[in-house]
C-alpha cells in the first residue's frame, strides 16, 4: 500500500496527489490518501468512480479523512 499524506493541503491538492500516485503504481495496488480537507471525502470518491477504480474505504479519523483506493486499470 502506498500512503499519500495530503493533510494540510486543500482541494484539489489531495485529489491531484492521489491521481499522480495512481499513475505510478501497478494495477491492483492500493493507495491510501490522508486528507484534512473535508471536500476530499466527496471529491475523491466521485473521481474514483468516474475513472473506473475501486473505492475501498472512506473513513473519518480524528481530524482527517482516510480514503483508500484500489487501482483497477
Amino acid at each position: 500500500m502506498v500512503v499519500v499524506d495530503a493533510r494540510g493541503s486543500y482541494c484539489p491538492g489531495p485529489l491531484m496527489e492521489m491521481i499522480k500516485t495512481l499513475k505510478q503504481v501497478e494495477v491492483g495496488e492500493v493507495v491510501e490518501v490522508l486528507s484534512s480537507d473535508e471536500s476530499s471525502a466527496k471529491d475523491i470518491p466521485e473521481w474514483v468512480k468516474k475513472a473506473g477504480h475501486e473505492l475501498v474505504e472512506v473513513k473519518k479519523e480524528d481530524d482527517y479523512w482516510r480514503i483508500v483506493v484500489k487501482k483497477l486499470k
